[in-house]
């Protein structure tokens, strides 16, 4: 296959960043976009030179030309979309989150499984170079081995504008948990090495989006009625396999010092690290003092620093695909199991 032509579904806020990803790589064109809104979709057309625009998202489909899509669309929407692509014989990149809840994500695996097409989640922390070099590090063994991380992603005023899908639970699904938290929770997995829960003790809270206060502004859907039942604030204590345990926590809105504040932070035997920005903490020699280390220039398994590059080199055969399904459903898991044991105020089993 010489040339990936991937079709865009989505023309909202979200959509410029898959349309430079896809552009940048040197077998791949964007040749149609699909959306509701006509003008946004004429609009990416123009800014994109996408040639093709559809208001119908099944008749793109239709079009046997197109090799894959990219889906930038509301939650609810992901997985009956997903599914509709898969069915027409296209390759699919889902914008995180996943789905709505473990049910969907098990029929659109064994859908893409069954059709043998690609499928993946678009986590775009794990690409970024500081996590690739603290990944690196991880993987070199200089932390020895890791028995604790916490994620964290907490804004001080970032909800997106009210009366836009996102505040909406039937259609989000989740608030700042599968917004940002989703992001931070699947990278502190991810640089840990293990995707496999065992219990969620979880928290939710929302105390400013339904006084219509913390709102950031951003999202580029048309307001509508003014509907916000989501999280503003949300985390757990997860517990995995080996006795590993991970902290995380996300914010919309509340009150701390900084407006925005977003980490990693890696607790092992012989070191530690943060991700943003990339240090490692260690003793130089015992008794003899502390260091941090900037590993800046250590070799990164993806230089292009690219989400959508590793989804077409798979598409290509060129490489394996970075974010695995197993590993989008581990962590879909675990935002069910954060929400399950807010709602029961006690601990969930994974196992």
């Amino acid at each position: 296959m010489a040339n990936v032509k991937i079709g865009m579904i989505g023309a909202g806020a979200i959509a410029p960043t898959h349309c430079r990803g896809i552009q940048g790589h040197p077998a791949a064109e964007i040749v149609a976009v699909a959306d509701v809104n006509e003008e946004r979709a004429r609009a990416l057309a123009r800014e994109f030179a996408i040639p093709k625009v559809y208001t119908d998202v099944k008749q793109m489909l239709a079009e046997r030309a197109i090799d894959a899509v990219t889906i930038a669309l509301p939650t609810y929407l992901h997985a009956v979309t997903a599914e509709a692509a898969i069915e027409a014989g296209k390759h699919v990149f889902l914008d995180k989150p996943f789905v709505m809840n473990q049910g969907e994500a098990t029929r659109l695996m064994k859908t893409a499984a069954a059709k043998k097409k690609i499928l993946t989640v678009g986590m775009n922390q794990r690409f970024t170079p500081e996590a690739q070099a603290v990944r690196a590090v991880v993987e070199r063994g200089d932390l020895g081995d890791i028995y604790h991380a916490k994620a964290y992603w907490c804004r001080r005023s970032g909800i997106p504008r009210f009366g836009t899908w996102f505040g909406d639970k039937s259609k989000a699904g989740g608030g700042a948990l599968l917004d940002i938290g989703f992001h931070m929770l699947d990278l502190g997995l991810h640089l840990i090495g293990n995707f496999r829960p065992l219990t969620v003790s979880g928290f939710s809270y929302t105390k400013f989006g339904n006084r219509d206060l913390g709102e950031g502004k951003w999202g580029k859907s048309d307001p509508g009625e003014h509907v916000f039942d989501v999280d503003d604030y949300a985390g757990a204590l997860i517990r995995l396999t080996g006795g590993v345990t991970l902290q995380v926590e996300t914010s919309w809105a509340r009150h701390q010092a900084l407006a925005d504040m977003h980490d990693v932070e890696l607790f092992g035997t012989e070191g530690g690290a943060s991700v943003y920005p990339a240090k490692v903490y260690q003793y130089v020699e015992e008794g003899r003092g502390y260091r941090t280390v900037e590993p800046a220039k250590l070799p990164v398994r993806y230089p292009h620093f690219n989400r959508h590059h590793n989804w077409i080199d798979a598409i290509l055969g060129d490489a394996a695909l970075e974010c695995t399904l197993e590993q989008a459903y581990a962590v879909q898991r675990i935002i069910d199991g954060v929400y399950e044991s807010a709602r029961i105020g006690s601990e969930v089993k994974l196992s």
